[in-house]
């Protein structure tokens, strides 16, 4: 695929994003449109795990005439997915007005990214892992003049890789893993030495289907 340009995502990806979150990030009565288990039919419930809303940071860096995503490696001493390539983002709190600003507060304290950097454009659908996380991604144009500074104990690295990679089919891999006595299947999109996997892949999967599907 052809590098993607700033101004053909504003033109043609912008159109095809939710100009709002959509509401299944709160309102858990209904269905997330995309989860863990797209690939295994359909999510899995995990008894005993209440589901609570996030948000995280689809961030696009404009590097050499080229959008970059900005993705972060997750500590090896973290107690859930440790080192494992995510986007910056966590759990909404009470005291975040709504997604947008859990993004942004968690984006600035995993990768020293200020929320005057940010410009959000949309939201990718809701995805449900089976940990319990209702997410909704925040896709966002990142301006230039900010200074990386990875979260100590919780970030080991902040790296970016070519939108193209993530929007070209070609590196949509389907991987299995045995859990729990059966095989499970999960987007992965490998990058050099980063395997980027699960969540993260998903949610970049669903990214390409919004803009390149029907």
């Amino acid at each position: 695929m052809e590098p993607v340009k700033k101004q053909q995502f504003i033109e043609e990806f912008v159109p095809r994003l939710h100009a709002s979150p959509p509401p299944e990030v709160l309102d858990h009565s209904l269905p997330a449109i995309r989860s863990d288990d797209d690939l295994n039919g359909g999510l899995i419930q995990v008894s005993g795990v209440k589901s609570r809303a996030a948000a995280v940071l689809v961030g696009l860096i404009e590097r050499d005439g080229e959008l970059h995503v900005l993705l972060t490696q997750r500590s090896d001493s973290l107690p859930t997915h440790p080192g494992q390539i995510a986007f910056p983002g966590g759990k909404i709190d009470d005291t975040d007005p709504g997604p947008v600003e859990c993004a942004l507060r968690e984006t600035f304290e995993e990768t020293g990214v200020a929320p005057e950097f940010v410009e959000p454009v949309g939201f990718l659908d809701v995805y449900q892992t089976r940990t319990g996380f209702r997410v909704v991604p925040v896709v966002a144009l990142l301006k230039p003049g900010f200074t990386l500074v990875p979260e100590a104990g919780e970030v080991t690295a902040i790296f970016d890789v070519p939108l193209s990679f993530f929007m070209n089919k070609a590196n949509h891999l389907r991987h299995s893993r045995e859990w729990q006595g059966a095989t499970r299947y999960f987007y992965a999109m490998p990058f050099g030495e980063r395997y980027v996997w699960g969540a993260t892949a998903g949610m970049l999967k669903n990214l390409h289907d919004r803009v390149f599907g029907p």
